[in-house]
């Protein structure tokens, strides 16, 4: 009788990197047999793969390892061992202490490290305990397995592509400089391999991810670095890719050539998240973000000049040290002349070792909140006028799961709006015609727009707003 193979449970926090990177430690252990479990409750290895860009991060680990201690307890009473692993942001910056706090932890291990894994919970099979947080010489990504075909279609239809990692920012609130190292980015041919197995596999829209993805440089196959422009441009071209998006990036980083593939690449999806934090040049420079608010606004006007229906989010943090209520008001002013389609926001909260923490100007935290309260507002004001404008509109969507309810399928926009539609289960990972009727809280609502109701193309009474690939 063959044993049942071990199980292992990743719990991803913040943001789409660390998705990305729990997938590939998936992937990794999963070329020794590992298979992924729901929960941790029948799992033989539990990586929490952390993020330490919000608020008290750190404690809401320590807390979810106080739970994870009552587990790992009780099988081991019932002769079962499980492995406990901390990675990602909060493992690089707290390190060592994180085995000290927690005694329920096996292994701790960064975010440069994860290639790693396999070996690393092989180490801790015999009781000892691991810290991994170094910044290796070699790149991760050359020892990183392909994910199967089965694993990629598992995942869906829309896959996350890391091409750039680190930053040189050094925004002064920020830890990513400490915790993910300075700015690398990956070589074409790497990239344009992974992108090529997940068009294989079935994969219809690729983003490329990186903590500033927009200052990827990379050496390209001629040898010369080529532009994140050149680099969608070669992705585009790639059978079977019709939608491609990037995140996260940096006013500093839009130059000209990527401000027009907006206009001038069908495959480029026409919504973008550029994070300006705040609206105050007095606070842009405390923050060290080394833009204007002007500058800001006229890179969005020569986006909406490039493709006037482009959906813009952002980055909002209230509160900063020093921030007075006219700070706040220009923020509130950048907002409604941007018109923002959607928006994250957060009070500041101080990271330690960041220079923002030191400042002795620290904001009341009823402030913080009053003002929170305000901007998210004013944002949810732009995003119920942007979803309300496309009420009546047909857009392409492409479907990639289940509904909320039976026979409905669910897609993304070329804005990246989830939309509803009630079509059959064969049309998972098409990109379809969709009327839209209504706007709910999270979702829009649509009907398919059938191919006899659109003899030659849409009726000249539905604005189309199309993607490639269709």
């Amino acid at each position: 009788m063959t044993s049942a193979p071990p199980k292992l449970y990743v719990k991803s926090y913040g943001c789409q990197m660390n998705v990305y990177d729990s997938q590939r430690m998936a992937d990794l252990l999963g070329r020794d047999g590992y298979v992924e479990t729901a929960g941790p409750d029948d799992a033989d290895v539990i990586v929490l793969n952390t993020c330490h860009i919000r608020e008290k991060a750190a404690e809401k680990v320590y807390s979810e390892l106080g739970r994870l201690r009552v587990l790992k307890q009780a099988a081991a009473e019932a002769g079962r061992r499980v492995t406990v692993a901390v990675a990602g942001c909060v493992a690089q910056a707290e390190g060592e202490e994180i085995l000290r706090r927690a005694r329920v932890v096996d292994l701790v291990v960064g975010p440069q490290n994860y290639h790693r894994l396999p070996e690393l919970v092989a180490r801790t099979s015999n009781g000892a305990r691991v810290v991994d947080t170094e910044f290796p010489a070699e790149d991760k990504f050359d020892h990183l397995p392909a994910p199967s075909a089965a694993a990629t279609r598992a995942r869906g239809f829309a896959a996350f592509v890391t091409v750039q990692e680190g930053c040189d920012k050094f925004c002064t609130f920020c830890v990513v400089p400490y915790t993910r190292g300075a700015e690398v980015s990956r070589p074409v041919a790497k990239i344009v391999e992974d992108a090529t197995r997940l068009a294989e596999a079935g994969v219809r829209e690729i983003r490329l991810i990186g903590q500033n993805v927009n200052a990827w440089h990379g050496a390209g196959p001629d040898g010369s670095t080529w532009t994140l422009a050149r680099l969608l441009e070669r992705l585009a071209e790639i059978p079977g890719i019709a939608r491609l998006r990037y995140m996260t990036s940096h006013p500093r980083d839009m130059d000209e050539a990527l401000i027009a593939a907006h206009g001038e690449l069908p495959a480029l999806m026409p919504q973008l998240h550029l994070p300006v934090q705040s609206g105050s040049d007095k606070i842009l420079a405390a923050m060290n973000r080394r833009h204007r608010h002007d500058e800001y606004v006229s890179i969005i006007e020569r986006l909406k000049a490039a493709r006037p229906d482009i959906a813009l989010s952002g980055d909002f943090i209230v509160g900063f040290p020093g921030e007075t209520e006219q700070d706040f008001r220009d923020t509130l002013a950048l907002v409604d002349a941007v018109g923002y389609a959607s928006a994250y926001s957060f009070k500041y909260s101080p990271r330690p070792g960041t220079p923002a923490a030191e400042r002795e100007d620290q904001v009341p935290e009823e402030e913080k909140a009053e003002r929170l309260a305000r901007l998210q507002a004013r944002l949810e004001h732009h995003a119920s006028a942007f979803n309300a404008g496309t009420v009546g509109r047909t857009v392409d969507v492409l479907l990639e799961g289940e509904g909320r309810l039976p026979g409905q399928l669910v897609g993304k926009s070329p804005y990246l709006q989830a939309v509803q539609v009630m079509a059959p289960t064969s049309s998972k990972g098409e990109i379809v015609p969709v009327r839209i009727t209504a706007t709910g809280s999270n979702s829009l609502f649509g009907t398919l727009v059938s191919a006899s109701a659109r003899p030659g193309g849409p009726a000249v009474d539905e604005p189309r707003v199309a993607s490639a690939g269709f």
